[in-house]
């Protein structure tokens, strides 16, 4: 049977911009129905089941939390998507408590509303698939595995091993609401590559930073594993003054297993944050260069060594910036532009004329 979807909202322009979103998945089979008002909703509902619901929450008439509880009554398994302009945790924690599996500010970010829809249908992920990286199944059973043992051990809420384009490579556990989980993970690799530069800036020899986000649904930890991968750790109370030294060193611990089992499968990188996107081959000796064509950073300092090495005389430098000098003196900058000596031998300059 086809799943069907029903939007409710009072304006017509919204209706309109999540029907042409949900039309952007290409899924034919999808039945999408539109309603103005609760009331009208529980008509849509009254005639056939419905798997999705996407509701305004501020509605005429009956409110959305009415709706809710009376579909639900009615079909229970419906999964219901808020819409709503109220930002405070609370109100967003009432909302999930009745039932809600996500909940979106207007404007609604349609990446992570797609997102949401296909892991609330069971359909294939394409807004944000999970990334194997070409990992066996049992490499990604082992992290998994991995991922799984700390969050019990810890009470973390969720573990999430991400890599450098921002896609899930395994996990144990969900957020709380992970509603806007898609711009989450990408401003958290991007936070992550940042911090690469800095390491790499700051010359450092392995990557021992991370990032500390407190005091919101969840702490949030992140730490890289690597220049390609970074794990996160979610839950409550772990970057407590009396906690967080503990959860550091159990992340370092844990780190070190996945660094281990992403090598074992082809997927480790250098740890050194001086050498960023340089993957080692575990079947050679040899780094894949970074850009065909390209010198490594290696090559780079083995040809300033040669130069260093080689003594110039005063003869050869002056030949040097002489030949450079007739090269590239009077040469305009705008192809469209002719120097003015070659002007005026065409008789363009005002003193021909």
């Amino acid at each position: 049977m086809a799943p069907s979807i029903l939007l409710v909202d009072d304006q017509h322009d919204v209706l309109r911009l999540l029907h042409s979103v949900l039309d952007s998945l290409k899924r034919p089979e999808l039945e999408i129905v539109e309603a103005g008002s609760g009331e009208e909703a529980l008509q849509e509902a009254g005639r056939r089941r419905f798997e999705l619901l996407v509701i305004d929450y501020l509605l005429p008439g009956m409110t959305a939390m009415e709706l809710m509880s009376t579909l639900r009554a009615a079909q229970p398994d419906v999964k219901i998507i808020l819409v709503t302009d109220a930002t405070g945790r609370k109100a967003r924690e009432e909302m999930l408590n009745a039932g809600a599996v996500a909940i979106f500010n207007k404007p609604v970010p349609l990446a992570d509303f797609l997102d949401v829809v296909e892991r609330s249908l069971g359909l294939a992920r394409t807004i944000f698939p999970a990334d194997s990286d070409g990992a066996t199944s049992g490499g990604h059973a082992r992290l998994s595995e991995l991922l799984a043992n700390f969050r019990q051990k810890h009470a973390a809420v969720a573990v999430l091993l991400l890599n450098d384009r921002g896609l899930v490579v395994a996990r144990a556990g969900d957020l709380r609401d992970n509603s806007m989980e898609v711009s989450l993970v990408s401003a958290l690799t991007a936070a992550s590559n940042a911090g690469l530069k800095v390491a790499k800036s700051n010359r450092q020899e392995i990557l021992n930073q991370f990032s500390v986000f407190s005091g919101g649904d969840h702490d949030l930890i992140l730490m890289p594993v690597d220049a390609a991968f970074s794990v996160l750790i979610a839950g409550d109370g772990l970057s407590g003054r009396d906690k967080l030294f503990d959860t550091v060193q159990a992340m370092q611990a844990m780190r070190n297993e996945v660094s281990r089992s992403l090598r074992s499968m082809g997927l480790g990188h250098d740890r050194s944050p001086t050498t960023p996107g340089r993957r080692h081959d575990t079947r050679t000796t040899e780094t894949v260069p970074d850009a065909a064509g390209v010198p490594s950073a290696s090559e780079l300092d083995a040809l300033f060594k040669e130069a260093g090495s080689k003594k110039v005389g005063q003869e050869e430098l002056d030949a040097f910036w002489d030949e450079a000098a007739a090269l590239h003196a009077n040469k305009p900058i705008n192809s469209d532009v002719i120097p003015y000596e070659e002007a005026r031998k065409l008789g363009l300059t005002p003193d021909e004329k």
